[in-house]
């Protein structure tokens, strides 16, 4: 086909016109269908999904994070045939052959549970006894106790639990969120990240690039708030600097990155953009985020929280402040977790951190009718041995530990799945870290295997290549 067509020489006015015109409609129309498509680099980003793949269950993720891997036999999973055991070698058929941490080589002896556990709720569900304010909305939660995962060592475990890839650069599972569904709040980061730490175990480092947008452009990353102090470094104006002066600081520097981005088409330059804005947008919504001045004082005893402790009581009521104003992704890491030693002591003082802070978020939630479209997950990067390590704690486990869920389309009152009999691996619906994130995209009207980025020739999803499957029986 030729670059110039004669035949144009021999168009009237009137055709050139209507031509025009019909074009401009095809714009105006393509333009109202997606509206990102034709938008300029300021466009708020609506999602990369146009529409859900099915009726969605849910709005929006609180994903508390107990960092360390947490075992599931002083938590979730009840095994009294580990305490009749408790002190006998550990059968071989058990363990031959497979993957062990620091007990790789050692005498491997059976050890008790080190706390009772208890039924609760009209629907029976056995917890630890360490844990009544959970037991006490035992028949809204759902306990899964045949989670498996395939690393061994935290960061790792931390890495494939949060982006679904043992390589680090995946993005991680709330950039994905944003990424298909975008924002609901212009003011306010859509993924917001928030940290703490309390007594016993170790203080395992958690590292930036969990909450990483990896190989998605950096707009869909996390972004941490301190939880002690300024929720964010300057986020007031510097003395002799109003609200306008900054606001025409940011529109002019907004231009030149225009201009930059429409000699280099880099998607990073309207990161920059973004920003800029979310930045200035930030200085007055963050400040009101954090006043709990308007808070009841019978909402804070609830919690156990003083705002601005940075206890993970206050991070659990934050985000519930957060998912009101529209977060789509709210993750609290909370750590020391790593009962190597101790553990009958150190998860008790676990327990009195995280037990009534997370019964009165999910009470709250649904206090305001917000439990139905909230989905909450409790829990870590894997378990702890069932054997003993120095006679008092519990190594690293990959082959079964439990994870909690309530809220957001999840059935509430029941446990699914099974470890054997001494909480050795997950014997009865295993579910792989994979299904747990299909299931999650599920819960969002998300057919896992449909969203997908493409990079570097391969198209990159959450839940990997491997065959994976939404645990539909756990969905309400």
């Amino acid at each position: 086909m030729n670059a110039f067509d004669p035949r144009l020489l021999s168009a009237s006015r009137r055709t050139f016109l209507r031509g025009s015109l019909a074009g401009l409609g095809a714009f105006a129309v393509n333009g109202l269908l997606n509206p990102q498509l034709f938008g300029g680099p300021d466009q708020k980003w609506n999602g990369i999904i146009p529409a859900p793949h099915h009726t969605p269950r849910c709005r929006r993720v609180i994903y508390l994070y107990q960092a360390g891997g947490p075992s599931h036999l002083e938590t979730f999973d009840h095994k009294p045939k580990l305490a009749e055991m408790n002190g006998q070698p550990m059968p071989e058929s058990f363990t031959k052959g497979q993957q062990l941490a620091q007990l790789q080589g050692a005498q491997l002896k059976c050890f008790a549970p080190q706390h009772g556990f208890q039924k609760f709720g009209q629907s029976g569900q056995s917890l630890c006894e360490l844990f009544p304010h959970i037991g006490s909305v035992a028949d809204d939660i759902c306990i899964v106790r045949s989670m498996f995962t395939e690393q061994i060592n935290h960061d790792p475990a931390h890495t494939l639990m949060n982006s679904g890839a043992i390589v680090a650069g995946r993005p991680s599972m709330g950039s994905w969120l944003l990424y298909g569904l975008g924002a609901e709040t212009e003011s306010l980061p859509g993924f917001v990240v928030l940290t703490s730490a309390g007594r016993g175990g170790q203080m395992q480092p958690i590292a930036a690039r969990q909450w990483s947008a990896g190989n998605l452009p950096s707009r869909f990353q996390g972004v941490k708030l301190n939880s002690i102090g300024d929720p964010v470094l300057h986020i007031g104006n510097p003395p002799g600097v109003n609200d306008a002066a900054q606001s025409d600081t940011v529109d002019a520097i907004n231009r030149l990155n225009r201009l930059r981005h429409i000699q280099t088409h880099d998607p990073e330059v309207l990161t920059r953009i973004a920003q800029y804005e979310m930045a200035f947008k930030m200085q007055s919504s963050v400040p009101e985020l954090v006043d709990m001045a308007g808070e009841p004082r019978h909402v804070l005893e609830a919690y156990g929280a003083e705002p601005g402790d940075g206890s993970f009581a206050s991070n659990c009521l934050l985000a519930r402040r957060l998912a009101e104003r529209g977060v789509r992704f709210i993750q609290l890491y909370h750590r020391d977790w790593d009962h190597h030693g101790n553990i009958r002591n150190d998860v008790k003082l676990k327990a009195e951190e995280v037990d009534r802070p997370t019964a009165a978020l999910i009470n709250d939630l649904k206090s305001r009718g917000m439990l139905d479209d909230t989905l909450i997950v409790f829990g870590g990067e894997f378990g702890r041995t069932p054997m003993s390590q120095g006679g008092s704690g519990r190594d690293h486990h990959i082959k079964g530990f439990s994870m909690m869920l309530a809220g957001g389309g999840i059935k509430g009152g029941v446990s699914y799945g099974n470890t054997d009999e001494l909480g050795y691996a997950a014997v009865e619906n295993p579910v792989s870290v994979h299904d747990f994130h299909a299931t999650m995209l599920h819960l969002f009207g998300i057919d896992h295997s449909r969203l997908t980025y493409r990079f570097q020739g391969l198209d990159l999803k959450l839940t990997g290549v491997e065959p994976c499957r939404v645990v539909k029986e756990i969905l309400a």
